[in-house]
């Protein structure tokens, strides 16, 4: 579950987690917005340190005993997190406090992915490029934006990866989620001439009946289910890959 790196395909980016070029993949998650966000402190920092507060939700519900890290350093295509790592696990409410902190800016923030060695992190600016920030002032709460985590385990049904099927008459379909109210799904050509024919279509059902034309050749295959909130709940955890013959 969760083997696709959704910047980079090579060795190098895969090996953006913690060490090496290990299983570790990574996920973002746009920052909704620079504002400053409020809250009630949980914890007092010590004497000329700071924390960092916040909390970790799926499908709106709190979920414990997640790791995060506030990292010195962050480079999400070579070392990961990196410089002196500062960390703290959720409690039942699915929140953390990172206490402690040496005031100064910190590259990222990274929130592991359930019981996985995957995680996610905040981006910001266009196209979500940069890792956001976090600057940590002596005597106060940074107070940082909740983490929506998604899961990587939405089984595709048809067509099968690797398979070679007609392009006429073509149903997608996937297993139903649970507390999906929708789902997008997109269909890409390896051909980088052709043009996509589905781009984050919307569909309401775990199904649905091509009705473009598709050109001879390989495509790859992605669905993602949301929640009645708009928070992704899963997607698929690689690209499906089958040929139109």
């Amino acid at each position: 579950m969760l083997k696709r790196f959704v910047i980079a395909l090579v060795c190098l980016s895969i090996a953006l987690a913690f060490s090496g070029c290990a299983k570790k993949d990574v996920r973002t998650q746009a920052s909704d917005s620079n504002a400053p966000v409020e809250g009630v402190e949980k914890v007092k920092p010590a004497p000329g340190t700071g924390n960092v507060q916040g909390k970790v939700l799926y499908n709106n519900a709190p979920v414990a005993n997640i790791d995060v890290r506030l990292c010195e350093t962050f480079s999400r295509f070579l070392s990961g997190c990196g410089g002196k790592i500062y960390t703290a696990k959720t409690d039942k409410d699915g929140d953390f406090v990172i206490t402690n902190v040496p005031p100064k800016e910190y590259e990222g923030l990274t929130v592991q992915i359930f019981d996985t060695d995957s995680y996610v992190f905040a981006t910001t600016g266009i196209a979500g490029i940069a890792s956001q920030k976090y600057n940590v002032e002596a005597g106060k709460t940074l107070f940082v934006r909740p983490t929506h985590l998604f899961k990587g385990d939405l089984q595709v049904i048809n067509p099968k990866a690797g398979s070679t099927v007609s392009g006429e008459n073509l149903e997608l379909q996937w297993q139903a989620y649970p507390d999906a109210a929708y789902y997008k799904f997109s269909l890409s050509p390896d051909e980088h001439l052709v043009t996509p024919p589905y781009i984050n279509e919307r569909v309401d059902g775990s199904s649905f009946k091509v009705n473009k034309p598709l050109e001879k050749g390989t495509y790859r295959f992605k669905v993602e289910a949301f929640n009645k909130s708009d928070r992704k709940l899963s997607e698929t955890a690689d690209d499906i890959k089958f040929t139109i013959n």
